[in-house]
Parts: C-alpha cells; structure tokens; sequence
C-alpha cells in the first residue's frame, strides 16, 4: 500500500460530541497522527449511548478510530503544562473546548509562533449551540414531515455536527498548506451554525427567502424541484425512485411501463416533462401511475426491472437491515474491516470513504482505550518511566486499565 497522504502530520485533539472528534477522525483515517486528550476517566461523550451491556459506547468508539489517547486531569496545572508542550510540539491543534486560558491561541502559540489552531464553537460569538439547537433555527424542521403536520419535524442525523467535522478537517489542511509555504501559523474559528448558515444559502434557501420573499412548504417525502417519489411493492416493500435527469426519468418511465399514459398527463396539463420543474408539479398524477406499476410487482421483480433500466432507487430499509442484507455494508466493500474493539466485541469498521487508486488510505484501527498512550506520549516528552510513575501515582496522568 502506498504512503498514507497525511503521513508525518500530527494533531492533538482536545473534543466532545461530534463535530471535532469527526474532524479529528478524517485526519486519522488519511493518516494523521491524532492524540486524542481527555480527562482521566472519560469526558462527557465518554458513555454516550449505544452502549453495549457492558456499558462502553459505540458512539465513542465509532468517532475516535485510528487515533492515540492520553488521559490527564484537565484542573492539574501539571497536566496542562504538558498538553501544552504536546501540542507545541505537534504544530496542530483541534479543539471544541473553550479556547481561552491555557487552551487559548495566544498562550498556546507562546511556544510556537507557526502553531495551527482550530476552535470549533456553537455560534460565532462563542456561545453554546448544538446540532439539533440550530437546525431547529435554520428552518428545516419547519419543511420536514408529512404534508399536513403542523409542528416542526426535527432530523435525527447529527447532519451539522458532520459537515462542520469535514469542515474542521479541510481547515486544517488549508492551514498547513498554507504553513508549507509562508511559515506562518493560523489562528481559526469554525461556528457550528456558520456551517449551517452557508449550507442552507448554497442550496437556495437564502435567496429562496429574500428575492422571491416566499417560504418553503412541506413536500413529504417527495422531491423539491424534480421528480423523486416513494412507492410501494406487491409484498409490503418502499422504495425511492428518482427522476432527476432526463435520462433518469426516461429510465423509470420504461421500466414501469408508464411513458405513454405519463405523457398523456403531460399533454392534459399543458406541460413538457422534459422539464423536470414541470415533473414536480404533476408529481401526484405521475406517482399514482407509477405506483400502480410497482405495486403489482415483488420487490425482488422491481429491483430487476429497474436495474435492468439502470433506474436510480433505492429500498427503504432499517439499520440492521443494513448491517444484515446489505453487500455495501459488508467486507465486500474495499472500505470495511473487521476490526476488534476492546470492551466492544468485533465487528465492521471502516476507513476512509475516499478511495486511492481504488483503496483505502489507512487500515481500520479500534478506538483506542483511554489513556492507552499516555506512557508513550510522555516519554517522547522527555520523562522518565519513574517520573511517569509519580504523575501516575499522584492522578496527574493515567494509563490504560
């Protein structure tokens, strides 16, 4: 396998929740060193559910693969002096704690005049904001849900959390870049709703608002602008069928068999469905017609019959579904491994969904126990074993258990 892209780069990280630990995590798994640091005995995300019954955290687990641990008492001014010449040394820092204090840029780059820094906050002015706080207050929750629902449908995917993580992850490879070729270091802030903020004006919202001045409606599970729709199979089963491109639409008129009554819609309503605006709007007529198809065929019959058409769709299944049936959540694909957790138990885990030259960068690797690296991080600190031992006697540091 060849080099891992980020080979060589280290980042210290100092997180909770999602977002940072994301970001730290895509750092990982191109092949960043990333040395997580956490309070001795885990910090607030530390058994955050699922939880198996033993009561570790697959949620835990999941978002720190492919990194290093220490574990510290974050009130020791011992313990900050040395995260302090850890993070110094390393050159990044990657962070959601509050950045001020010793945690701060000012005092951190003390030490190091080209240290990165990126202070991930809820809002821009630092104050707290989390995924489902803004989500609630861009709008979303408010277009989400069926039709005729009347109170605000929020999204269980942490959506914000993750983009800002890639975001934090893309910050700091700007910031190195950057560092190759100026020598200079960057001081960087990245707010959770800033995030959101630029999502929602990319994808039209903004200017859907203030130029048009009109407010998005509920569209239940149909496509906004196009044509994508949910229909239902001979023996119980839901599907999505999109028909975005001409081709795509011209591809699930055929495989259902619908094109000329579809097209008499088109003619009836004075529309041409070579537009997919027009599409979206006779949508209900269209979906009667293409679910009268789909629900005299199995699921098996459909999938066929689509794949032959090379139609876009997908089926409505469950997490375990996934897990259970699903080749794309197996082995089979390049990205997963079987990779054996401690405290956990054995199961998949992926790498990097970016593919070199069809591969993954870094191979899978558990998350690690906490303060699993703590002996060996501080002893390329300078300390020695008997020093390590003290500060481990006294509850400055801990190792692994």
């Amino acid at each position: 396998m060849r080099v891992p892209p980020l080979e060589g780069m280290r980042v210290v990280e100092g997180s909770a929740f999602v977002a940072a630990p994301s970001g730290g995590m895509t750092l990982a798994q191109l092949g960043a060193e990333v040395i997580r640091f956490d309070q001795i005995g885990g910090g607030i995300d530390f058994r955050r559910w699922p939880l198996t019954d033993d009561g570790n955290s697959l949620y835990w687990a999941g978002l720190n693969k492919n990194k290093r641990s220490i574990a510290v008492d974050l009130r020791s001014p011992e313990a900050r002096e040395l995260l302090t010449e850890l993070i110094t040394k390393a050159g990044n820092f990657l962070t959601n704690f509050p950045a001020r204090g010793w945690m701060s840029y000012e005092t951190l780059s003390a030490g190091r005049a080209d240290l990165n820094m990126l202070a991930v906050t809820g809002n821009r002015d630092g104050s707290t904001a989390l995924d489902y706080t803004v989500n609630a207050a861009v709008g979303f929750p408010q277009v989400t849900g069926p039709i005729n629902h009347d109170q605000p449908v929020n999204n269980v995917l942490a959506a914000w959390d993750l983009i800002c993580g890639q975001t934090a992850a893309l910050a700091m490879l700007a910031a190195d870049r950057q560092r190759t070729h100026t020598g200079t270091g960057s001081n960087m802030s990245l707010a959770l709703f800033d995030v959101a903020l630029a999502a929602v004006s990319a994808l039209g919202h903004v200017g859907e608002a203030q130029v048009l001045g009109t407010e998005r409606q509920r569209f239940g599970n149909d496509l906004y602008g196009a044509f994508g729709a949910m229909f239902n199979t001979a023996d119980g089963e839901q599907i999505y069928a999109v028909g975005i491109s001409n081709k795509q639409w011209r591809s699930l008129l055929a495989a259902t068999e619908t094109a000329i009554d579809v097209e008499a819609v088109a003619v009836a309503q004075g529309l041409d469905f070579d537009d997919e605006g027009a599409r979206f709007a006779a949508r209900e007529e269209i979906k009667a017609l293409i679910n009268g198809w789909t629900k005299q065929h199995t699921l098996a019959e459909v999938a066929t019959r689509f794949d032959e058409h090379g139609v876009c769709w997908g089926r409505y299944q469950s997490f375990l579904e996934l897990v259970e049936n699903d080749p794309r959540c197996s082995t089979d694909n390049e990205m997963f491994r079987t990779v054996a957790q401690p405290g956990v138990g054995t199961y998949l885990s992926p790498g990097s969904p970016v593919a070199f030259d069809g591969f993954i960068a870094v191979e899978p690797a558990p998350a690690p126990l906490l303060g699993a690296d703590t002996e060996m991080l501080l002893g390329e600190l300078g300390l020695s074993t008997a020093e390590i031992g003290l500060l481990v006697d006294r509850g400055i540091v801990a190792t692994a258990d």
